[in-house]
């Protein structure tokens, strides 16, 4: 009996503790606020006005300004916990895979938003804009929201690109960003493509309280020549399956005859086979011959490719048979008269040509490229930053004309060895026509 009422006791004490407060005792969970100070935080200042404070062993957003408040350390895969509570009309959101920088962290990461739903100011939003909606990406199910003034729960998942939320234990949001083929989100969104990052706090003129924000590192490795879920590898470490050697230009090869284009083919693949080959796990160029092309067109897709290069390096990857996201190595004495680094559209005139930011690893070592091409527009991740963002990949060749539909991927020749791996991609499926 005396066990028993002890039972009930702590049941009924657990009744008063905060929401959440167990998580930290849960395996793998660890506090992201020590609640008494903002140490592990760091406030980007977008607007005048307050900074978030402490107050009460919580975290407060200011009613008077519209600030971010982020994480030092950086997270891939995760599972996030968290209390908040809103005051009337208030906005707010939980940014994750964030850079870690002053930007509308909305679109260049990702926000879960936070939103008092049925305050009337509200009421004629788009769907993926209310409270829980991975913002204008995936709409929450609406109706978990707890009245304003009393606390809510999130837990936030990211496991690759399969982004989960439950809201006062309700699952509003479970999708798969691998599925996201709306060419506006992509093009608006490219934070979504991040595979990791920070969490933040995403002030908007309101007052929010913030507790209990615990989080589990879940492990993210990965093996060469592996691809990720929803991606293909174009190369498996081993041979040159699903590559061909370069034939002429578009505009040349598209006037040849079938005849003409198959004997021009079989001469190019074994120029390619004699400069180009599988060593190690690794695609080794010897720094003679041409480009290598993959064997299929592609029309919008996502691409990962590693590459490394020597010192005074030069290449590129052409996008639908079109030169060319940069690569190059800009601090070889005498090399570059443009101190850029690799991932900008570098033969683009109209439109711009340049790295937002210089990326690239020290000469010698590894670089990733995360490419999204989407119609004629581009984005460029380089190690993990925002390289290009939404730029219009010009047509090299006939530059009265848009960039071709469809075309070939290839790794460019400049002269001088390169090496690549981890080359992977995926289809982004293009929405029909409308019916007439």
């Amino acid at each position: 009996m005396r066990i028993l009422n002890c039972i009930l006791l702590s049941a009924a004490l657990c009744a008063f503790l905060p929401i959440g407060l167990a998580a930290q005792d849960e395996a793998g969970f660890e506090s992201l606020f020590d609640g008494k100070t903002l140490n592990g935080w760091t406030e980007f200042h977008k607007t005048a006005g307050s900074s978030y404070f402490v107050t009460n062993g919580l975290i407060a957003s200011p009613a008077n300004a519209a600030n971010d408040l982020v994480t030092d350390r950086a997270f891939s895969d995760f599972i996030l916990r968290m209390d908040f509570k809103l005051t009337p009309g208030a906005n707010n959101g939980v940014g994750i895979r964030t850079p870690f920088e002053t930007n509308n962290l909305t679109y260049v990461g990702n926000e879960v938003q936070i939103l008092d739903d049925d305050d009337p100011q509200y009421a004629h939003l788009d769907a993926g804009q209310y409270c829980g909606s991975l913002y204008r990406i995936f709409a929450a199910k609406r109706g978990a929201l707890n009245k304003v003034g009393q606390w809510n729960h999130y837990e936030i998942s990211a496991i690759g690109r399969h982004i989960k939320v439950v809201l006062n234990g309700h699952v509003i949001v479970d999708g798969n960003l691998n599925a996201v083929s709306n060419p506006e989100i992509l093009r608006e969104h490219p934070g979504m493509l991040r595979d990791s990052g920070h969490i933040a706090l995403l002030g908007h003129w309101s007052y929010v309280e913030f507790r209990n924000i615990f989080i589990k590192e879940l492990p993210h490795v990965e093996q060469d020549n592996t691809p990720p879920e929803g991606f293909t590898a174009l190369f498996d470490g081993t041979d040159l399956s699903g590559w061909k050697g370069l034939v002429a230009d578009p505009p040349a090869r598209a006037k040849m005859s079938k005849d003409e284009l198959a004997a021009a083919q079989a001469a190019a693949n074994q120029r390619m086979r004699a400069h180009w080959k599988a060593e190690d796990g690794t695609l080794v160029f010897d720094g003679h011959g041409d480009n290598l092309c993959t064997a299929r067109d592609f029309g919008d897709f996502e691409m990962l490719v590693d590459w490394k290069i020597p010192p005074k390096g030069d290449s590129g990857i052409y996008l639908r048979g079109t030169p060319q996201v940069q690569i190059w190595e800009t601090n070889s004495p005498g090399q570059f008269a443009q101190p850029d680094g690799s991932g900008g559209l570098w033969n683009n005139h109209k439109n711009n040509r340049h790295p937002l930011v210089f990326a690239d690893h020290a000469v010698g070592q590894w670089n990733r490229f995360r490419i999204l091409m989407v119609g004629e527009k581009v984005h460029v991740f380089l190690n993990g930053q925002l390289v290009v963002r939404d730029t219009t990949l010009e047509n090299y060749w006939e530059p009265d004309l848009p960039i071709y539909p469809w075309g070939q991927i290839e790794l460019q020749n400049h002269g001088g060895p390169l090496w690549f791996k981890n080359i992977y991609v995926r289809d982004i499926p293009r929405a029909l026509p409308p019916k007439l």
